[in-house]
């Protein structure tokens, strides 16, 4: 395995919410991990990364645009491929205007043959909801609004 491919993996464990990953390649091993508290620094310590404006939509009125100023932005945690469904002809996992719980499951985010779940951080509304779905996703980009 090439220095490169293992400062590619150990750049993916940083930016993703991974604890631990191993890879074989020809008889070589190579193990990476985070221990928590190094995780938690390292994702607050990155900036967040505007939104590109295509990436978000929502129905415009005077209504959720109060909504806006209190929604709360869930954001990808690790960069991939977004599936806002649990496999491909299924009803995605929420639609603008649902009522979420926290801990609920939004999207899936694949990277690296991983599938990482992106949950609620907290109990609201979707106010907003990102168009990509089976496209990637950046580290930051703003995925959905809960109000």
């Amino acid at each position: 395995m090439d220095l490169s491919k293992i400062k590619t993996l150990i750049a993916f464990v940083g930016r993703s919410n991974i604890s631990e990953l191993t890879v074989t390649e020809k008889g070589v091993t190579v193990r990476i991990f985070t221990t928590p508290g190094q995780a938690a620094s390292q994702g607050a310590a990155q900036a967040p990364k505007a939104a590109s404006a295509g990436s978000i939509e929502s129905a415009r009125d005077a209504s959720s645009a109060t909504a806006e100023t209190s929604a709360f932005p869930v954001k990808a945690p690790v960069f991939g491929v977004l599936h806002r469904a649990p496999a491909p002809g299924q009803e995605p996992f929420v639609k603008v205007g649902d009522v979420v719980e926290e801990g609920q499951t939004l999207f899936i985010i694949e990277a690296m043959k991983v599938f990482n779940k992106i949950a609620a951080p907290h109990a609201g509304r979707i106010a907003r909801l990102t168009e990509v779905d089976g496209g990637e996703v950046e580290t930051g980009d703003v995925l959905a609004e809960i109000a």
